[in-house]
């Protein structure tokens, strides 16, 4: 039996519009910068003061590339008038007063230096090896990590040396090369584990009562050392608590990242911070800046304008005109919408900054984390009349150059808990305080979670102990057993 029925439903979308403005916010200052500059290659209509080739619009200048150009056409569907502006150059200017003038455009030099991978090679032309050990050690280089590690199998390397190079030779043989790579500078290279890689390093140091006892906890030990039974150890090995800390002395100036010691050998993409904002102490009041770089100086094209006061003065309009400038106005449109999209971002960064900065001015007067107010998206969104997740745009990939160095916006945020006083306080204070009990600790005896807990407690601060050992594995503090020392 079929049914009719008639629903209502209630839906709000996004207008592509409104998806743009929110990318835009959400850009940080050097994407942002990139962002203006790709507009600015895509819309012709879009100017930013610099000069331009005389050639560059001569697609509207040659009116006889149409067939049918010299056609008069109706022309009372294109309204010229919106588009054009009093002034001789009309400006949609983006720039404002709240922002710091950077004083020149720095370019960031990047060395152009060898690579870790290249530099491990020419290592290697040194030493006289055949021709297969040869191509068998490039390919051991070449799995080196970043980190200077080989992290697969011999098994593996051996079969993918048969299946991509067609050599076909024994695993025996490619550890019999390994070692030939593990003579290569830095020290511990090409280890397969953080064992191999230690004792790769205090082999080539030269041998000392410590050196020899630092070898033998490693090689035979690592397990009981890397769990600090250290009285297990010194009972085993016959060694005095003075012996073994100065092995343990000796182990901790090794790297346990060779590859990382390399300076141009990385292949890790370090990114620049441009901090967004930057916040100043000036008499007493703090002071907010909007980085000059997120207001760049926009208008609408002079030669675009130019084109539409000539097709408004016209006396007859042909189709070739009337094509022109209806491609004029889209791009005009395209360059008024993206100039006015900047406009409302610089205004949603710098409300939204303002109000967390006298949100948390406590902190931001003295730099101490436990002055930090408790803080949600939601709190700052209400005070602003915004969405949640406008601010979360602005929090999540923004940064801030503060007196106390450059933050991320958003380590600004935290829950709150109540204190045996009723107050609210922030978790950021809570984890602050947790390590300061922990720095001050005797480390021959490290406090537990629970004991930390009760501490805590004691300072006015009743969280479980499940709940200090989450604080603690977000400060990447490791348990007691890990923080003992002799």
């Amino acid at each position: 039996m079929l049914k009719q029925s008639l629903n209502f439903k209630l839906s709000q979308k996004l207008s592509p519009q409104q998806i743009q403005l929110m990318k835009l916010i959400q850009l940080p200052t050097q994407a942002f910068e990139q962002r203006v500059k790709s507009e600015l290659e895509e819309n012709p209509a879009l100017d930013d003061g610099k000069e331009k080739t005389d050639d560059e619009y001569d697609e509207f200048s040659n009116e006889e590339d149409y067939e049918d150009g010299n056609e008069s056409i109706e022309t009372d569907d294109i309204n010229v008038d919106d588009y054009l502006s009093d002034d001789d150059i009309p400006e949609y200017r983006t720039k404002a007063n709240n922002y710091s003038a950077d004083d020149d455009e720095k370019s960031i030099p990047y060395a152009a230096g060898k690579s870790f991978t290249q530099t491990l090679l020419e290592q290697l032309n040194t030493r006289r090896l055949s021709e297969d050990h040869r191509a068998i050690a490039e390919f051991l280089v070449g799995s080196i990590d970043a980190s200077g590690y080989i992290r697969r199998s011999l098994e593996d390397i051996t079969d993918d040396l048969a299946f991509t190079m067609n050599l076909y030779t024994e695993v025996e043989e490619v550890e019999k090369v390994l070692k030939v790579v593990h003579e290569l500078d830095p020290a511990g290279v090409g280890a397969r584990n953080l064992q191999e890689c230690l004792l790769l390093q205090l082999s080539r140091k030269r041998k000392t009562e410590s050196i020899e006892i630092a070898i033998k906890l490693i090689r035979d030990s690592f397990d009981a050392f890397s769990k600090k039974h250290y009285s297990k150890i010194m009972a085993k090995y016959d060694i005095t608590e003075d012996e073994l800390r100065d092995a343990i002395d000796d182990i901790e100036h090794l790297n346990p990242k060779p590859g990382g010691s390399y300076a141009g050998g990385s292949t890790r993409v370090v990114e620049q911070v441009v901090p967004d904002f930057t916040i100043r102490i000036k008499d007493g009041e703090l002071e907010l800046t909007l980085n000059g770089r997120n207001a760049p100086e926009l208008h609408v094209s002079r030669d675009y304008s130019n084109m539409l006061r000539g097709y408004k003065e016209a006396k007859e309009k042909t189709k070739s005109q009337k094509d022109a400038v209806m491609f004029i106005k889209q791009k005009l449109d395209g360059a008024k919408w993206f100039i006015d999209a900047i406009k409302q971002r610089q205004e949603t960064l710098f409300v939204t900054m303002s109000t967390i900065m006298h949100y948390q001015q406590a902190y931001f007067q003295s730099g101490d984390e436990r002055n930090l107010r408790p803080m949600i998206l939601k709190d700052i969104a209400d005070k602003i009349d915004m969405d949640v997740s406008t601010v979360s745009r602005v929090a999540n990939s923004k940064y801030v150059d503060t007196p106390y160095g450059t933050k991320l916006i958003k380590v600004f945020f935290s829950e709150s808990m109540t204190n045996t006083d009723g107050e609210e306080v922030s978790t950021r204070e809570i984890k602050k305080i947790l390590e300061t009990v922990i720095n001050d600790e005797s480390k021959k005896k490290p406090l537990t979670d629970q004991k930390l807990a009760e501490l805590l407690k004691e300072k006015g601060y009743p969280i479980a102990r499940r709940t200090v050992a989450k604080y603690r594995e977000q400060l990447d503090i490791p348990v007691a057993r890990l923080r003992k020392e002799i």
